[in-house]
């Protein structure tokens, strides 16, 4: 291992570290560990479109598509699915082993006491029968699943399909998604959108201290763990024979199955793995926030993930995940307005005008990202000096 690849580990074990013992500086600030969770989750989001998009060249825009997704599942779960140790033999049911996997009917958003069919088959349970709503990691499961499964229905229509189609394509899926969510009132609640349970409804003890169900550093670690095991099977699956493969569909689809590569079966595959890490990320920020609605659907949302992985860096997972921090970070503590003599600067409108000027200069001027050229001089400075040693020192080996 070279020095310059060395010096990368420790810059990033470093990393690791600081954000690992961020939480013991920022717990008396609960707007900044709101910040750090909400960074984390658009660096996932970023960084997962930027190996479909910058690795394998599926320009998408369906990525929070699948994030929903993942979030509705797992809200759809906790809303209208029950376990329980005896039959109700009114609602909808499925019996394993001892066990009954209970649906409840949906209510909509009316404000009715009209209970629903479990509560009705109280009545006439058995005594002593158990009643349990799906744990946090079922929905997580179930989340996961679902985007898993959305992105192969996906990738296997979009097979054929590149640059401006693609992106139409996935548009149209995600304004789709949008549409049917708001239309069924019944079942998702429309624009009311679905309440969500913590994270940790209970509470949880961490490192000796008892933290309650609203707290932020359950959460924090929460999104922090997913983040770094993204960004492990991410960067495990950039640097093996299945990155080598994308990119090679991302430079010429022909020449590459021409080559051997399995086209079909790669672009399916970078589908089913990005959707299956952003529909995570949903789950998770679902259950942090308490809430999932359609909003998240809408264009802006989707414009400001790919903004932030071009501006960090399109072609490098680290590069786009770097990015995404600083540009939540910077987007939210440019909402302080200020005067300018007579005039008043509105930064709640102006930060997004910045934002966009800042986009524009790097597709510009920095097509490789503003982030992704630093990571590259600081891990390759050296290459140079080390190549000409090394040639002179091939070169003096005979005369030894």
């Amino acid at each position: 291992m070279n020095l310059n690849r060395m010096g990368g580990w420790v810059v990033g074990t470093l990393g690791v570290i600081a954000l690992l013992v961020a939480p013991v500086w920022l717990t008396n600030s609960p707007y900044l560990m709101h910040l750090a969770i909400t960074s984390f989750f658009y660096a996932i989001l970023a960084s997962s479109w930027s190996l479909l998009a910058g690795y394998a060249g599926q320009f998408s825009f369906g990525h929070m598509a699948f994030m929903a997704i993942g979030a509705y599942s797992a809200a759809l779960m906790g809303y209208y699915v029950r376990f329980t140790t005896a039959a109700t033999n009114l609602c909808r049911e499925l019996s394993l082993g001892g066990i009954w996997i209970v649906l409840l009917n949906p209510q909509g958003v009316t404000q009715t006491n009209t209970p629903n069919c479990l509560e009705m088959a109280k009545a006439t349970m058995p005594v002593g029968a158990i009643i349990m709503q799906p744990p946090v990691w079922a929905g997580l499961l179930a989340g996961i699943l679902m985007g898993a499964l959305f992105g192969f229905l996906v990738g296997s229509l979009v097979l054929r399909l590149r640059s401006t189609y693609l992106a139409l394509f996935t548009i149209g899926f995600s304004e789709i998604l949008r549409a049917v969510i708001s239309a069924e009132i019944d079942i998702t609640q429309g624009q009311s959108g679905l309440k969500m349970s913590p994270l940790f409804p209970g509470g949880i003890s961490l490192f000796g201290m008892e933290f309650g169900a609203a707290a932020k550093v359950p959460p924090y670690y929460a999104m922090l763990l997913l983040f770094l095991i993204s960004m492990a099977i991410m960067g495990w699956l950039a640097s093996s024979r299945f990155g080598l493969f994308i990119r090679a569909i991302r430079e010429d689809e022909e020449a590459a199955a021409a080559l051997g590569v399995h086209v079909v079966r790669y672009k399916v595959l970078v589908f089913v793995v990005t959707a299956t890490i952003a529909a995570a990320a949903g789950v998770i920020q679902g259950h942090y926030i308490g809430i999932i609605t359609p909003n998240i659907l809408i264009i802006l949302q989707m414009s400001l993930v790919i903004a932030m992985a071009v501006i960090g860096g399109l072609e490098s997972l680290v590069s786009a995940a770097i990015g995404a921090i600083i540009i939540e970070f910077m987007l939210e503590l440019l909402r302080n307005s200020f005067d300018i003599g007579p005039f008043s600067v509105d930064m709640t409108t102006w930060r997004l005008v910045f934002f966009g000027a800042l986009l524009m200069l790097t597709l510009r001027f920095r097509r490789n990202g503003l982030i992704h050229p630093l990571i590259t001089w600081f891990s390759r400075r050296n290459v140079g000096q080390e190549t000409v040693a090394n040639r002179a020192a091939a070169a003096a080996a005979p005369d030894a």
